[in-house]
């Protein structure tokens, strides 16, 4: 098993490029399903997820060739709607071929998802859109069973509320069934994410007639039949955050290229409000360095809300901040997994009821820590690189979910990190911090 070797307290420069959005990607590659022709995808990360993805596929009858950051696909074999759970266990977005298998033939067999371990996380609200749609729907043995009635699905007025407010993949589920359906679906409260609008994109240019997507209510008609595409997905923003915060807690002044800052707005506003300047350009944003920031408040909502996918690592730039902070996770109340590991590096964080509070200290130091799950990986990589003296993260396997070549790319702007067998190495000696 793989881990991370950091030596921390080095300054960064130069520029680091954005890949593709894995959780664009996913859905999107998706949508193979829903046509007979041949389809391009660009843009589309290296990452295990997008493997499993691909392979999800292939078990689906989907040949797939895939070339540097580009997969090319075509349904070859449409005998197959089962989904396994050997595969979709690896991630919670293996449910999103759910709706594109029963759109095109009918009917789906879906292993229950899986993921990181981030909190509950329920697919009730997917199965209540589909059933709207005229899906009926069974739990058997593990497995999500659907099957659209002898007419087909029916277009219908659907509310995708939770409890936690709108969700990602329900609105992508639904919305690809909705394509193919007969008749006109509202979907109310539907997620507005920048993902979403990019799935919805994809779908128009394959012939689909979506209208709304990015607000709380989409208009879909449905169509007959969809064609092949040729697509490029949009930029990560959450890695964008990622790397602009781990710019932020080394007080360096990197640019993160190829983004899209006004999917960042509710980050780039918490920065601001912690005294840290970011130069804005259409497709580029440069950290300006500051010594020192300030404590913030932070809650987490479904977008253009601040992203609960930064919350682990806006908590590590807080952990030495001046005063104290606080963070309410409104989406998944219990993703506080970085909470314990950060503070074996010496940050001082209380978790209680959904909120953390965050008392920011001077330093914090190198410490063995493990990562928990793809975000909480992210933020120890981030307070590794700011700590005082060698961070070693082991289970990196999980931040190899969501971040391409995540430790080369930061090389190439003077981090001095380096993956090992985890086998290999000693634990590091703990760091005194001063508090």
């Amino acid at each position: 098993m793989d881990a991370f070797l950091i030596q921390g307290g080095q300054r960064l420069s130069g520029s680091i490029a954005v890949s593709g959005a894995k959780n664009s990607a996913l859905p999107i590659l998706a949508v193979s399903l829903m046509t007979d022709s041949a389809c391009r995808f660009g843009n589309i990360p290296v990452l295990r997820d997008i493997q499993t993805q691909v392979k999800i596929l292939n078990t689906l009858g989907v040949e797939s060739h895939w070339t540097g950051h580009e997969i090319t696909t075509k349904v070859k074999d449409s005998y197959n709607s089962t989904a396994p759970y050997e595969l979709v266990k690896q991630m919670r977005a293996g449910v999103c071929v759910l709706g594109p298998l029963l759109a095109k033939r009918g009917e789906a067999i879906v292993s229950l998802p899986g993921g990181c371990v981030i909190g509950e996380r329920p697919i009730d609200l997917h199965l209540r859109g589909l059933e709207a749609l005229g899906a009926q729907i069974t739990l058997d043995q593990g497995y999500i069973s659907a099957k659209a009635p002898k007419g087909g699905l029916k277009g219908a007025e659907i509310y995708l509320g939770g409890k936690f407010g709108s969700s990602v993949l329900a609105t992508d589920n639904v919305m690809c069934a909705a394509v193919l359906a007969k008749g006109t679906t509202i979907i109310e409260c539907a997620a507005c994410e920048p993902e979403v609008v990019d799935l919805a994109r994809c779908l128009n240019s394959m012939g689909a007639k979506i209208e709304g997507a990015g607000s709380p209510r989409i208009v879909i008609h449905g169509v007959k039949r969809l064609r092949g595409c040729d697509y490029d997905v949009i930029p990560d923003r959450i890695e964008a955050a990622t790397f602009l915060i781990a710019g932020a807690i080394t007080r360096s002044p990197i640019t993160v290229t190829g983004c899209k800052p006004d999917h960042l707005m509710a980050v780039l506003d918490v920065l601001r409000q912690m005294g840290i300047r970011v130069e804005r350009k259409p497709t580029s944003l440069k950290i300006i360095p500051a010594d020192t920031w300030k404590c913030a408040d932070v809650v987490t909502l479904p977008h253009p809300s601040f992203p609960t996918d930064c919350q682990a690592q806006i908590m590590a730039l807080m952990s030495i901040a001046q005063g104290t902070s606080t963070i309410t996770e409104r989406i998944y109340p219990e993703r506080f997994m970085a909470a314990a590991e950060l503070k074996r590096m010496g940050a001082k964080i209380s978790v209680a009821n959904g909120n953390a509070v965050i008392q920011g200290v001077d330093k914090i130091g190198g410490a063995e820590v493990m990562a928990s799950d793809l975000r909480a990986s992210a933020a120890l990589v981030i307070a590794g690189l700011a700590a005082n003296g060698e961070t070693k993260i082991t289970r990196v396997y999980h931040i190899d979910r969501g971040y391409e070549r995540i430790e080369e790319r930061l090389r190439k702007i003077g981090a001095r990190i380096q993956r090992v067998a985890d086998s290999d190495l000693p634990a590091p000696q703990a760091q005194a911090v001063s508090t």
